[in-house]
């Protein structure tokens, strides 16, 4: 294979090659499939990993699988106690070199400068001789032997520990280095311990041949992931990230600095990187915000801020990674505003009915009576029928008339029976339906604010306004319809953008490097919105249809 990676095949083929080398290690190694591609990822991006567990539950498995991701390599393995020495991690001094030209040099061959991919158990238990080496290692990847500085050809050192560094250990710039930090607990699963415990697990992997990544390879990725940028976006959704942890910090009253959810500039470089890593070995040139999940693996100190970082990373993948709250609130501010205007519409356009009483009968009872001016009303033909007033519907429905389709937008009725239903308050009137020429029985009613409705065929209110000879203030209707046709192209916007976002979600799927879980779930979250937009539009076009030819129907 072609070490160098431009085409859009080959980076499809690197992809392809990187998924089936991490099914390949993980085969047989019972729920440490995510952790495995993890660490495989750590060591493409040429960083650390801390696997955080109790003993025996297979963290040294981990590391002698990841050896044989890499043709020819080497391994070291060691279990540090405080009774360590030097000589048994970076290898015995040369009494030869020692006796014929007085140097103190180490015989490194087969010792952790030489290994490619290195374990250290128990590290916290090793002496401040072997930790501080160990930092320069990991810093610069070198080693000083004598007077020279030895390149350390270390690609992943994966280190364990049942426990975490103690605060005044000044241990801190050692573990600030392991950039990625997994929790690894016991086997959950009722089928996969049964299988654990009578199949067991081979300490290598079978790679097929071919998948092996060779030094040339490795070197030549590292200098094409230096190349790969991050785009303004990738590093805003970062940042959103970065000021979400903050806040949640603050929110408790803690200082940034002293919470064990502080997160050094270091780390947030190397962090960069490794998002870089996950981009480039998934076939594509810039960062997704999918790839920023990654960090819920990097951010933490203590299996407390742990559970933090996770509901924080979980949060901002739920609602800001693809702009879901934004669209969210885009289209809430536009769903309001229509309904403002629907709402003036209503409030300045509907019939409001006073209330009065008279008395009547010999038993003299109160009679409520209701009372609106209609003087001004303005007659209409329709046929043979005279004299006729025209009634316009302020509010989809579904229709007035069984006979008619779609919504009714305006009915014609007899001033005297109309007269009767408004002294009455309610009552059934026959009239017609948009351009229907024949006559319909119509039920018309009071709301609770005393406003007349008229009754749909499904039994819903239907506000209504009575058409004058003063017809439609032109100036107030010119707003609703500017206001109105803004906040429609206002969510033809947000579906634009979130077609856009979603298009850009799924051009990182699947990914490689994280819990299949949390794309569900973002996946949800994005769809929930895309119904919630369709909702609202098509009961916004509506909404500004109708003020679109109000000016007609008031004609």
């Amino acid at each position: 294979m072609n070490p160098s990676i431009s085409s859009h095949t080959d980076k499809a083929l690197l992809s392809e090659r990187i998924n089936k080398l991490a099914a390949a290690l993980s085969d047989g190694v019972y729920e440490r499939e995510d952790t495995i591609k993890l660490c495989l990822l750590a060591a493409l991006a040429g960083e650390s990993v801390f696997l955080l567990g109790p003993p025996g539950i297979a963290k040294s498995l981990i590391a002698k699988r990841l050896i044989q991701a890499f043709d020819n390599s080497s391994y070291f393995e060691y279990l540090m106690t405080r009774f360590s020495t030097p000589e048994e991690v970076f290898g015995p001094l040369s009494i030869q070199e020692l006796k014929d030209n007085g140097r103190y040099v180490r015989l490194t061959e087969g010792y952790l400068p030489t290994a490619q991919v290195v374990f250290l158990d128990e590290i916290w238990k090793a002496g401040p001789a072997i930790l501080n080496t160990l930092l320069t290692v990991v810093n610069e990847k070198t080693f000083k032997n004598g007077s020279e500085i030895q390149r350390v050809p270390m690609r992943l050192l994966v280190s364990a520990s049942n426990e975490l560094p103690d605060e005044d250990s000044g241990l801190d710039a050692l573990y600030d280095r392991m950039l990625v930090r997994i929790f690894v607990n016991r086997i959950q699963n009722k089928q996969n311990f049964k299988s654990m415990l009578t199949t067991g697990t081979s300490q290598e992997a079978v790679i097929p041949p071919g998948l092996a990544i060779t030094d040339i390879e490795y070197h030549q990725w590292q200098k094409e992931l230096d190349t790969l940028g991050l785009s303004d976006n990738s590093f805003d959704k970062l940042f959103e990230l970065k000021t979400m942890l903050e806040s949640k910090i603050q929110s408790h009253g803690i200082d940034i600095a002293e919470s064990d959810l502080y997160v050094s500039d270091r780390r947030w470089k190397k962090a960069v990187k490794l998002l870089k890593a996950s981009a480039f070995f998934s076939g594509r040139d810039s960062v997704n915000p999918l790839d920023i999940m990654l960090l819920q693996d990097c951010l933490w100190n203590s299996p407390e801020s742990r559970e933090i970082v996770r509901s924080v990373v979980k949060e901002f993948a739920l609602n800001q990674a693809f702009d879901q709250q934004e669209s969210k609130h885009q289209i809430e501010q536009c769903r309001e505003e229509l309904e403002d205007i629907q709402e003036e519409v209503e409030t300045s356009l509907s019939v409001s009915l006073s209330v009065g009483s008279t008395t009547s009968g010999l038993l003299r009872k109160d009679k409520d009576v209701y009372q609106h001016d209609i003087k001004n009303a303005k007659m209409y033909n329709v046929g043979s029928a005279y004299n006729l007033v025209k009634l316009v519907l302020l509010q989809s429905n579904m229709s007035v008339s069984e006979s008619e389709k779609g919504d009714s937008r305006w009915v014609y009725v007899a001033k005297d029976d109309f007269d009767r239903v408004l002294k009455e308050g309610h009552g059934d009137i026959y009239g017609y339906v948009n351009q229907n020429t024949n006559l319909c029985r119509l039920k018309m009613d009071l709301d609770a604010s005393n406003q007349l409705v008229i009754k749909d065929i499904a039994n819903r209110s239907v506000l209504v306004s009575v058409v004058t000879t003063e017809g439609l203030d032109e100036e107030r209707y010119q707003k609703w319809l500017t206001r109105a046709e803004q906040a429609l192209k206002e969510l033809t916007a947000a579906d634009f953008h979130l077609k856009r976002v979603r298009s850009e979600f799924h051009g990182a799927l699947p990914h490689s490097f994280i819990d299949p879980e949390l794309p569900k779930a973002m996946e949800i979250s994005l769809q929930n919105i895309m119904q919630e937009l369709e909702s609202t539009q098509v009961k916004s076009s509506k909404i500004v249809q109708r003020i679109k030819f109000m000016s007609q129907y008031f004609e």
